[in-house]
Order: structure tokens, then C-alpha cells, then sequence
């Protein structure tokens, strides 16, 4: 019977447990309640019982008065009101009497209930032969009976007088039997109510601790937990209540954090190794980058360069042939230092001044090369590397070859609080295939040319990409064919 209703227990409700211990509790309070005041009630009711003797006595007493009064008004009126009087105290005290012992017996007391019955009885039978003498005036006859009826009055009276005394005697005595039973049991019932709630009290502590506990549990495991400490033992589940269904959930999900973390732990273990090695491939392919720039200076280029270089000193005066010699080197000069670092816009503008100098000198000034730039932006910091490409790509896809002039422009200004960098050739132009194709890096032969100097437009837009966070934007615009490109870049103000 107890593992039935320990196991009834376990699979009750938080809302039920509570909801029943304060019922059983309340239910057994409210039974001592009733059963002690039921005692009580009846106890009192007993009292008011003990002085009720006495009270007839003094009712029977005052009935005999009212009819000796009611005759003696009638012997001196012989009205029909005091006839009326009469006859109601009569009745009133035939129905007092009515309620007197008439049984032998040995006790005291009922034996004088009797006798003053009798005496009654007997006084009322003179009393109404006393009314109708004087109703059949017949005077010496009441009045004779008259002397009669007041003895006998004055010996009920004693009677009763006797008897009242020796009841109020007996119902003092149980009087205080009674007062002090009832202190008795007033005593006991504070002593059984004192008992009930400790019982009561102790139950709600041992019920709500069978609560409360998993809860305790379920809070220190929680913030050991919540401190970073996962290696905690399961909390045991007692019961499937909504405590004990919070904790199962707790401790699976303890238990799939600690598999998480381990998962994690060795993913990044792997990942670290693979860093490692990355890191150590990225730094050998650095190496191998840099021997490549510095060394990918295209032979055609260089010797076309010198050779134009040589024309000059021999058809001019050696200045301007210092002066082409001096953009040449300070052009593969920014290229082998400048590769793979920074550049401010004005430094980028510079090589690329240097650039359409070299090719002007070598193809006779046929590159019309102008520039707008906001002077202000001149020191924002940009990847090296990004305008020079740009610009032969248009020299050597946009405007050479052309049957008429060919214009470039390169223009930097604020664009709706953005930095814009556009580069404009009159050239070729380009249908949207083709601009998809080389944004989307699956051009070919855009950075193929004897004269490039290797760096394409898929490794600007990917430099400018890395620089900037992905905030930088690279676009292709063209009418088509003959009308011309433009290249823009938007780059973020610093």
C-alpha cells in the first residue's frame, strides 16, 4: 500500500502535490474543529440544561401566585375580567404541573415533585369549588373553603420553595462538574489543535522538501554549469513531475553540450593543424610570389623600352632621355617594392602617370591621357597595384589600333559619401557577355599582352575585395562595340 502511493506520488503533477498537501492539511484541521466544537456545543448545551429545574420551579411558583391573585381579584370584583384572569393562571398552571413526577420512587427530589402535583391538584379542585360558591352566593361556603385553599396554598409554596432550594443545591454542585470538565476539554482541544498544526506543519515541510530538493539540485547544478564547469554528475530523476521533466531535459542537455564541446574541441584541433599547414604553404607561396614579380618583368616590354630608350639618346639631347629613364625605373621600381602592400591614391595616380609617359614615348604621343582628381582624397589609403592595371588594360583591349585618337580618363571624386574611382577609354568597347565573363573571371587573355606587366583585373577585384572587407564595389560599363568602356571602383571613405 505505501510503494502505491509513493509511486501515485511520483507521478503526480507539482500543481497536485502542493494542491494535496494543503487539502489534507486544511481536511484534518477542520475534523478536530468539528469534532472539538461538537464536544463543546454539548458541554454547554449541558450547562444551560443544569439551572432549567430551578427555572420551573420559579415559573411553577409564579403560576400558583397569578391564580391565588386571579381568585381573590374575583371574590372582591366578581368580574368577568378577573373571571377571565382566573381561569387563564389556571390553565397556565394545570399545564405546569402537567410536567411533575407522578411515579413512586425513592429520590428525594421526585418524591416532593409528586406531592406538590397532588397538592396542586387539589388546590385548584378547592379553588374552583371557591369560584362557584361565590357565583351561587353562597358565602358562608367560599368563604369557609376560602380559609382552606390559603393553607394550602402557603403549603405548596413551601414545597416548592423546599424543593427549589435542594435542586439549586444539586445543580451548583453539577454546575461546576461541568465548568470544569469544559476548562478540561478546552484545555485538551488547544492541546490537540497545538499537536494537529505541528503534525501539519511538519507534513507541508517533509511534503515541500520532496518538492523542493530536485529543485535545490536542479539550481546548484545549473550554476555550475552556468560558471563553465560541464563535468557534472546526471541529477537523479524521482519523479514525472514538471521538476522531474525540467531535470531529465537539463541533464540531456549537459550531457549534448559536454559531446558538443568534444566534437568542437577536436574539429578545432583539425582546423589548427590545417592552419598550421595552410599557414606554412601560404608563407612558401609568398616566397615564390615575390622571386615571381620581382622577376616577371616581360622581356618584350623591357627591351622595347631600352630600345626606344636608346633612339632617344641618339636623336635628342640626353635630358629627355634622363627623363625616360627615370619614369622607366621609378616604374619597375613601385612594382617590385609596392607589390602585396598599400599605396596611397596619389602614389597610385603617380605610377600611373609614369606609365602612359613610357608608352607615349614609345608609340609617339598617340595615348591622350587626362585626369580629374579630388586633391583631398589623395592620401586615402588603397591596395598597391589597383590603377595601373586598369589603365593598360584599357590601352592594350580599348584604344590601340584605333582609326582615330584615343582618350583615357581617370577621374576620383565623392559619390553619395562614398570614395568613386573611374577610368573611361573611347575604345573598343565591350558587349555584356564579355563583361560578365571577366567580372565573373572566366575572361581569358585580358592580362596576356607581350607588355602587361601580370596583374589582371580579377586580381584587383579580389585585392579590393580583401582590403576592404567585401565594402568595395567593382563595375563594368559599355555601350558596346566602338563606344567605349568605363571601369568604377567604390571604395569606402576612411
Amino acid at each position: 500500500m505505501r510503494n502505491r502511493i509513493l509511486e501515485k506520488w511520483k507521478t503526480m503533477s507539482l500543481q497536485q502535490k502542493l494542491t494535496t498537501i494543503f487539502v489534507l492539511a486544511g481536511v484534518m484541521i477542520l475534523a478536530v474543529n468539528l469534532y472539538m466544537s461538537a464536544i463543546i456545543n454539548g458541554m454547554t448545551g449541558r450547562v444551560d440544561e443544569v439551572y432549567m429545574s430551578n427555572v420551573r420551579m420559579n415559573e411553577l411558583s409564579a403560576a400558583l401566585d397569578q391564580v391565588q391573585s386571579s381568585t381573590e381579584d374575583y371574590l372582591n370584583t366578581k368580574s368577568s375580567e378577573a373571571m377571565e384572569e382566573y381561569y387563564r393562571s389556571e390553565q397556565e398552571f394545570r399545564r405546569q404541573i402537567d410536567g411533575l413526577n407522578t411515579q413512586v420512587t425513592d429520590d428525594v427530589l421526585l418524591l416532593t415533585e409528586k406531592n406538590i402535583r397532588g397538592l396542586s391538584e387539589n388546590y385548584l379542585s378547592l379553588v374552583d369549588d371557591i369560584i362557584q360558591a361565590k357565583r351561587g352566593r353562597n358565602v358562608e361556603r367560599y368563604g369557609s373553603l376560602y380559609e382552606v385553599a390559603c393553607v394550602l396554598y402557603e403549603e405548596i409554596h413551601t414545597f416548592i420553595y423546599s424543593l427549589n432550594n435542594e435542586q439549586f443545591k444539586n445543580n451548583s454542585e453539577t454546575y461546576q462538574i461541568l465548568m470544569n470538565s469544559l476548562r478540561y476539554t478546552e484545555i485538551v482541544t488547544l492541546g490537540v489543535l497545538l499537536v494537529l498544526i505541528l503534525g501539519n506543519i511538519s507534513l507541508i515541510v517533509v511534503s515541500t522538501r520532496m518538492v523542493t530538493k530536485p529543485l535545490h539540485r536542479l539550481a546548484e547544478s545549473a550554476d555550475e554549469v552556468a560558471r563553465g564547469n560541464f563535468n557534472i554528475d546526471k541529477i537523479p530523476v524521482q519523479s514525472m513531475d514538471e521538476v522531474g521533466v525540467v531535470t531529465g531535459a537539463f541533464n540531456q542537455m549537459v550531457e549534448s553540450i559536454r559531446n558538443y564541446i568534444d566534437q568542437l574541441t577536436e574539429t578545432m584541433e583539425r582546423e589548427n593543424q590545417l592552419k598550421e599547414r595552410e599557414l606554412m604553404m601560404q608563407s612558401h607561396l609568398k616566397d615564390a610570389q615575390l622571386k615571381y614579380l620581382q622577376a616577371q618583368i616581360n622581356p618584350h616590354f623591357l627591351f622595347n623600352t631600352l630600345n626606344a630608350g636608346a633612339q632617344l639618346a641618339m636623336m635628342e639631347d640626353a635630358g629627355r632621355t634622363g627623363e625616360f629613364l627615370e619614369n622607366v625605373a621609378g616604374f619597375f621600381r613601385y612594382n617590385v617594392r609596392k607589390h602585396d602592400q598599400d599605396a596611397s591614391l596619389e602614389e597610385e595616380i603617380h605610377l600611373v602617370d609614369n606609365y602612359v609617359y613610357i608608352l607615349n614615348v614609345r608609340f609617339a604621343g598617340e595615348i591622350h591621357f587626362t585626369k580629374d582628381v579630388d586633391e583631398s582624397l589623395l592620401d586615402v589609403r588603397v591596395p598597391s597595384m589597383i590603377l595601373q592595371p586598369l589603365v593598360e588594360n584599357a590601352v592594350n583591349y580599348g584604344i590601340r589600333g584605333l582609326d582615330r585618337e584615343g582618350r583615357i580618363e581617370l577621374s576620383v571624386y565623392q559619390k553619395d559619401g562614398r570614395i568613386c574611382i573611374c577610368i573611361w577609354d573611347n575604345g573598343a568597347g565591350m558587349d555584356q557577355e564579355r563583361i560578365c565573363q571577366v567580372l565573373a573571371g572566366e575572361a581569358g587573355g585580358e592580362d596576356l599582352s607581350s607588355d602587361s606587366n601580370g596583374v589582371g583585373i580579377r586580381n584587383v577585384m579580389e585585392r579590393l575585395k580583401l582590403y576592404f572587407h567585401g565594402d568595395a564595389e567593382f563595375s563594368i560599363w559599355s555601350e558596346g562595340k566602338d563606344k567605349g568602356t568605363e571601369v568604377q571602383i567604390l571604395i569606402p571613405e576612411e
